[in-house]
């Protein structure tokens, strides 16, 4: 449905920290050409904390354009704010997003009952395949496989989950308690072979900025069985995977665009520049992996 590889696109800026369209359309273009299979757009990669909801739309319908029927397009329109994620969700659809990403509700902390309840809610505004989102180190709250599971039983256009939790037992536990196809993807591009094994279908990247091909390469010499050969790869890319998490994420991997030539601006406050030392670990990784 949304193919292996999902790249979650950060969201280019100019000096004055305003977003730049165009640039956006040339990035999503790159992805593209670098086995992207669908491009979402404003996740957290894309730094949605800081975005307004007109640039988040602006945004979708610069990235269509851009790609066209090349790759589908995936809308981060979650929130802690339901009423807010539905008519976020209903003007994305109308951008000409084909999908959504829908995160667990972050600092309010409803229970299990209150985040199906959500997730109902949305999905149910909207007639798009909709992929949630559990993360617990950034919303506080571990979506449950037995909550999932229900979810995606009694929401037909709920296809899938991004699993950011770390725990492949989670992991091993939703391909199990869900039917055969339910998409769960891998949201650490460190954790995407292990979670393949599992039961896994692909990975929504942060690297796949940089090294989307070899990404591509490794997920389909898993699937064909070539199970050292996607081995080989995994470890080839694991330190610039580490590298690009030496602070938090985007900050690494916009800053590294411009190693290969893409500059993609600064982040938005609160999110910072990079220190020297930080440079250094990630220059180093590309080095390595001559994208440089």
């Amino acid at each position: 449905m949304f193919g292996p590889l999902v790249t979650a696109m950060v969201t280019p800026m100019t000096t004055n920290q305003d977003v730049d369209l165009e640039k956006a359309k040339q990035l999503a273009q790159h992805l593209v050409e670098n086995g992207t299979d669908t491009i979402l757009v404003s996740g957290t990669t894309g730094e949605s904390p800081t975005l307004s909801d007109d640039e988040k739309i602006a945004l979708i319908k610069a990235v269509r354009e851009a790609v066209g029927s090349r790759a589908r397009v995936m809308a981060g329109t979650g929130s802690n704010d339901t009423t807010h994620s539905i008519e976020l969700s209903e003007r994305a659809v109308e951008a000409g997003a084909d999908s959504l990403l829908l995160v667990v509700p972050y600092y309010n902390k409803p229970p299990q009952a209150g985040i199906i309840s959500h997730f109902t809610a949305i999905a149910k505004s909207v007639d798009v395949p909709c992929l949630i989102y559990n993360i617990p180190g950034r919303t506080s709250m571990n979506m449950t496989p037995e909550s999932l599971a229900k979810l995606a039983s009694t929401v037909p256009n709920v296809v899938g989950v991004k699993e950011s939790s770390g725990n492949l037992e989670q992991v091993s536990a939703i391909a199990r308690l869900t039917s055969d196809n339910f998409l769960v993807y891998s949201g650490d591009d460190s954790l995407t072979l292990p979670i393949m094994a599992v039961g896994g279908c692909g990975v929504v990247s942060v690297a796949s900025h940089l090294v989307g091909k070899e990404i591509k390469a490794m997920l389909k010499h898993f699937a064909a069985g070539e199970v050292q050969t996607a081995i080989s790869i995994h470890h080839r890319l694991t330190p610039l995977f580490k590298a690009l998490f030496v602070t938090t994420n985007p900050i690494p991997v916009k800053w590294a665009m411009s190693l290969i030539g893409l500059h993609c601006g600064p982040t938005r406050l609160p999110l910072c520049e990079l220190r020297e030392e930080e440079k250094q670990v990630i220059k180093a990784a590309a080095l390595e992996l001559e994208l440089c």
